[in-house]
């Protein structure tokens, strides 16, 4: 009925599925009836690539009494003796087993066919304290260890818009990073001689594999965009053309993502203490804000949502972007379709703190209040899309 499809019946705990790699694996209600679940945990090792999750499902150990009592009364179907293990027990036996956990949440509040049950297990079920509450928990995690794609090539890709008097700091200070080191130029239809100053320095260092591009269309998020479709590299990395994140940081973002620590490298500017007015107080309690707003959103942590500067390999922004249709493309600075899309393909975000220098020529494109509410509205959207989906 299914030729597409391959069915084998063995022990969880002795696996024997030959010489193949999984993208996902996916354990069901399986953990808590297992007789050793690191064994089995070892044993799927073997089948995983880097990019491999491993998600499980299983009861919450709060409800081992009410779901004994519903068999007793013959209201639930009986299951055999549970292992009835924790979050916290399913993170230990992970890192154990060479995987770290990414995320974790809860599902169904009200498991029975009555009125608003499915208004309160979409919503409610996500929420404190109604999550300490749910039936089943999910959790996805990761294999850990080195990634297998050895020196990488890398493409830098810098927006650049009213940036004149930064171009040829850039062109020195940017560094060479793996085995090739590929710079593009977005130029966003500046006022000053931004597109010429960036031709001369073209020519000035032929030693550099640089381009340069006309930005289509308007705001940050288009340039990156075009800068990402147009590059060659392996590893996509994000530079601010006003210098407030200096071009020496940056092998710090590339070695993060080739050796596998993480798969999307995110700056944080919050950290260090600031050089005076690099960032202003609003716009300061505004990061906070919506860095609170999106860790609860994707279950990772984010301590900096706008920080300019963030790094993925070029294969995942490939995913990305087929999936881009979940989110819509209404995001002017780029930033959150980069970390709503990493945060739905279940990457592992890693965060990377920088010190954030003061803008030393011309001013800045971000208007905190106009673009404050439309992250806000960016918020509100990711709630159906990513929180009660």
């Amino acid at each position: 009925m299914y030729p597409c499809l391959r069915f084998e019946v063995m022990a969880a705990e002795a696996l024997e599925l030959g010489n193949v790699k999984f993208d996902y694996i996916v354990l069901s209600n399986l953990v808590n009836d297992l007789w050793d679940v690191q064994t089995t945990l070892a044993g799927l090792r073997q089948y995983c690539h880097p990019g491999t999750r491993l998600v499980l499902d299983f009861y919450s150990h709060l409800w081992q009494m009410p779901l004994h009592i519903a068999q007793r009364l013959r209201l639930a179907t009986p299951i055999l003796s549970q292992n009835w293990l924790t979050v916290a027990d399913i993170r230990n036996l992970l890192t154990l087993e060479g995987f770290e956990m990414l995320h974790n949440w809860s599902e169904m509040v009200v498991p029975l066919p009555v009125p608003g049950a499915d208004w309160f297990n979409r919503f409610l079920a996500k929420v404190i304290p109604f999550r300490w509450l749910g039936l089943a928990n999910v959790v996805v995690g990761r294999p850990v260890g080195k990634s297998a794609m050895g020196q990488s090539t890398c493409t830098v890709v810098v927006a650049a818009r009213n940036e004149e008097g930064h171009i040829a700091e850039l062109f020195e200070r940017i560094p060479e990073m793996g085995s090739q080191t590929e710079i593009i130029f977005v130029e966003g239809n500046s006022k000053d001689d931004t597109y010429g100053a960036i031709e001369r320095a073209i020519a000035a260092h032929p030693e550099r594999n640089c381009r340069l591009l006309k930005q289509p269309g308007k705001g940050k998020g288009d340039a990156v965009r075009a800068g990402f479709a147009a590059a060659t590299g392996e590893i996509l990395i994000i530079l601010d053309a006003d210098m407030t994140v200096v071009p020496e940081d940056l092998p710090r973002f590339y070695e993060a993502i080739a050796s596998g620590k993480g798969e999307f490298i995110n700056g944080v500017r919050l950290v260090y203490p600031m050089e005076y007015e690099a960032m202003r107080f609003f716009n300061i309690i505004g990061n906070k804000f919506f860095a609170a707003a999106f860790s609860w959103l994707l279950g990772q942590p984010i301590r900096d949502t706008l920080c300019g500067t963030k790094v993925i390999w070029r294969k995942d922004y490939e995913r990305l972007v087929a999936n881009r249709g979940y989110f819509g493309n209404f995001d002017p600075f780029g930033d959150f379709d980069l970390l709503f899309g990493a945060a739905k393909l279940n990457l592992k975000i890693l965060e990377l703190p920088i010190r954030y220098h003061s803008r030393r020529y011309g001013e800045t494109n971000i208007s905190r209040w106009r673009h404050g509410v439309l992250l806000l509205r960016m918020v509100i959207f990711a709630l159906r899309r990513i929180k009660f989906f």
